[in-house]
């Protein structure tokens, strides 16, 4: 750890030095982002997740600008070119781009243009001419001419002394930055169709002749745009204004209007063209890149975030199906962890006889394993299967809900599914998945790769190393801030743990798998190679909700049961008694258990704990139902109010299920009757929203939505079908009736109550 870093970091992010240095400390030590956030915080300040990630990338970042800076001197030193002058600089070099900049003439270089003319001695030629004091420049470059190197006239001498100049312009750490800044400010991002590619290329029709200023240009349509020229449809460039670029290189390196300034003012040109241009071009585009990028990940990220923390359903007794058309529908059946009792196949689309026998089925394994949820898959034949399960005449009691199954497909075919499910097939798995989901979505989806879930924006465009650590991040906060029953966790979820990963995690289970569920926090010792520094790192975010201790079920840390020992004898009650009695906890004074390590942010913490232990994070579940008889893209129309959910987010709009196996689009424009700058200012992921269907475009697939007032007057969709029809029938040429309110389905039970559309 470096004083100058802790000074650069604690001026970016505006917080003080000793928060910074905490911070670092903490984070060279071993510890986690998240148990550093949560707890603590007397030695950062409070810090939160945001800060200290943010310190630890900056950290990373300012020791690999330490690592080049010693490169280049290392290389400069070895090959003798190491001035007092230069290493200064060099040292001071706050950024990579600044540190190239200064070592660029020393680079070893290919052989050019400007190298063959020192070969042939017309460096000292060029000093004279880049001076511009000579007006004989004809009588100054005689000397140089020499047959036998190569220069057999004035102007062959000129030329080579032009090519060396073109160089030292491209070199000069000023001119480099006044050109990075004037493509910044003025550069233009122009794309266009490679000849013959029309056709071929049709869906980057949008860019087939494009420009717009590259400062404003989006990420989406950064991405899009290098997406079509690595598939060889597009090109695409970023220029300034020719002229004015030229004019400001001269007026650096041309000094009067003599003959040496013209064959200064040429190779000021030349060098434009040929060599400073096109490297600014090439840093400008890569750093264009790297803001969509960013862009891009950070969109992701927070869709992800949303997902994950989706509000469960909990534990339930659940039916899941996997749809299915001409192969039926894969039902299994699960217990309240999840655990498979029985998987089956049925044929509800495939005639009257086999839906007949579907229906009995389903019937039947409702009763004998009490079915309370059934969780059916979004995929092909879901919106139909869903209609012919709520026609069956089930108990209201029994809530029926669509699950986004993006990605089932690929954990089922994965090493984990194999290893959970060794004696079924893809099929089976990915039912089971669908049930989970449900049933708790971020114990489930941190069992797939991130990038198949489906909430991304031109994710395999992006940088993977960049994004993969960005979505390592969100999966382990999301982990942490939830919290992990110990005894009921897969592998995969405890290997997000803080302090834990793949190998500890397996140890765990194993563990498990061998002694029976964990009783106490103080057990997980047991676990072999879980050592103090594990423990001490993963202990707070483990809960045990049926163990000896009940602080286990909390997110008070070990370290501070003590604390909580003494406030419990300090007021004549046991632990029990004061997570249950609020009146017992407000005569606590918490300034009476101030110590060094534990100030008030840890002990407000643990009050509040102590009032809800364990307390889920999340949302509570709410159910949702799509529009009836409204289930293929052929069923929507222009006008049509429609229940949706939020699938994705993106920097152009926002994208919706409306249960027709095809995401419609609201525009950005379309989000609200204001301007919007930012989509996910207005909705989020997994969001419950009505929408107003704006245009469909069959041939393409496409519905175009509003979430706009203005727009909320159209027709709703049709009525039910799956049960009694109330209200008129639609007058010819008019608009459907709206949707009459369906009785009260569910009782007051808290789960049910889940599933209604209000609490009572």
């Amino acid at each position: 750890m470096k004083d100058n870093h802790i000074s650069i970091i604690a001026k970016e992010l505006e917080i003080r030095e000793a928060q910074v240095r905490a911070a670092a400390c903490l984070l060279e030590e071993g510890a986690t982002v998240p148990f550093i956030s949560r707890y603590r915080k007397e030695a950062t300040g409070s810090l939160d997740e945001v800060a200290v990630a943010a310190i630890r990338d900056g950290l990373e970042r300012l020791n690999e600008l330490d690592d080049r800076r010693e490169a280049i001197l290392k290389s400069l030193e070895e090959r003798g070119l190491l001035s007092e002058e230069l290493k200064e600089k060099i040292g001071q070099a706050a950024s990579v781009t600044i540190l190239e900049d200064i070592y660029l003439p020393f680079r070893p270089k290919r052989r050019t243009r400007a190298t063959i003319a020192r070969e042939k001695g017309l460096e000292p030629l060029a000093a004279i001419v880049f001076e511009q004091k000579e007006a004989d420049i004809e009588g100054a470059a005689a000397p140089f001419i020499d047959a036998g190197k190569g220069v057999a006239s004035v102007e062959e001498a000129l030329a080579g002394a032009r090519d060396i100049i073109a160089e030292w312009v491209s070199e000069d750490q000023g001119a480099r930055q006044m050109m990075r800044e004037l493509y910044r400010d003025k550069g233009v991002l122009r794309s266009k169709i490679i000849r013959g590619k029309e056709e071929e290329g049709i869906k980057y029709k949008d860019y087939y002749e494009w420009e717009e200023p590259v400062s404003k240009a989006p990420a989406h349509r950064v991405l899009a745009i290098r997406r079509g020229e690595s598939e060889g449809f597009l090109i695409h460039r970023v220029l300034p204004p020719e002229e004015e670029a030229l004019a400001l290189l001269e007026s650096v390196f041309v000094k009067d209007g003599g003959k040496a300034s013209e064959q200064v003012k040429t190779a000021v040109h030349d060098s434009y063209k040929r060599l400073l241009g096109p490297s600014i071009e090439g840093e400008i585009r890569l750093a264009v890149k790297k803001r969509a990028d960013e862009e891009a990940i950070r969109v992701f990220v927070e869709n992800l975030r949303q997902l994950l923390l989706a509000p469960p359903l909990g534990r339930r007794m659940v039916l899941a199906i996997d749809p299915g058309f001409r192969t039926g529908c894969k039902v299994v059946c699960l217990d309240r962890q999840g655990k498979l009792l029985h998987n089956d196949t049925i044929f509800p689309h495939s005639g009257e006889k086999a839906s007949s026998e579907a229906a009995g089925k389903l019937r039947e394994l409702c009763e004998r394993f009490a079915i309370e949820a059934i969780a059916i898959g979004n995929g092909t034949a879901g919106r139909e299967t869903e209609s012919f399960v709520r026609a069956l005449g089930l108990p209201l009691e029994t809530g029926v809900v669509m699950v986004n199954e993006s990605g089932a497909s690929i954990y089922s075919a994965s090493e984990a599914a194999r290893e959970e499910f060794l004696d079924y097939d893809v099929t089976v798995r990915g039912s089971v998945s669908i049930g989970r989901r449900l049933m708790d979505p971020l114990a489930e989806l941190v069992k797939i790769d991130a990038k198949s879930i489906g909430v991304g924006q031109y994710q395999h465009d992006v940088d993977q190393a960049a994004l993969r650590k960005s979505l390592d991040d969100v999966v382990i906060s999301c982990v942490n801030g939830v919290g992990v029953e110990v005894n009921t966790a897969s592998r995969q979820l405890l290997t997000y743990v803080s302090g834990l990963g793949p190998q500890l995690a397996k140890a765990i289970v194993e563990y498990r798998n061998e002694h029976g569920p964990f009783t106490s926090r103080e057990e997980l010792k047991k676990v072999p190679r879980l050592g103090p520094k594990a423990f001490e790192q993963a202990a707070g975010f483990l809960r045990i909700r049926d163990g000896k201790n009940p602080l286990d079920r909390s997110a008070v840390h070990p370290e501070s049961y003590f604390t909580v020992y003494e406030m419990a004898r300090d007021i004549g009650c046991g632990v029990d008694d004061l997570m249950q009695n609020g009146d017992l906890r407000s005569r606590i004074d918490l300034a009476r258990y101030v110590t060094d390590t534990a100030g008030m942010p840890t002990l407000n913490d643990i009050m509040a704990e102590l009032a809800r232990p364990g307390r889920d994070p999340r949302r509570q579940f709410e159910a949702f139902e799509f529009a009836g008889g409204i289930t293929r893209i052929e069923d929507v129309n222009p006008g049509m109010k429609l229940p949706g959910i939020v699938t994705n987010i993106t920097a152009f709009g926002v994208f919706v299920d409306i249960g027709v196996h095809q995401d419609g689009l609201v525009h950005i424009s379309e989000l609200a009757d204001r301007f919007v700058k930012d989509p996910a200012q207005i909705v989020k992921v997994h969001q419950k929203i009505t929408v107003t269907v704006l245009d469909v475009d069959l041939r393409r697939k496409r519905i175009s939505l509003s979430m706009k007032s203005a727009g909320q007057s159209g027709t709703q969709a049709p009525p039910r079908t799956d049960g009694p029809k109330k209200g008129p029938a639609p007058e010819p040429g008019r608009g459907r009736p709206e949707k009459e309110k369906r009785p009260a389905r569910f009782s007051n039970t808290p789960f049910l109550d889940a599933f209604g559309k209000k609490k009572r």
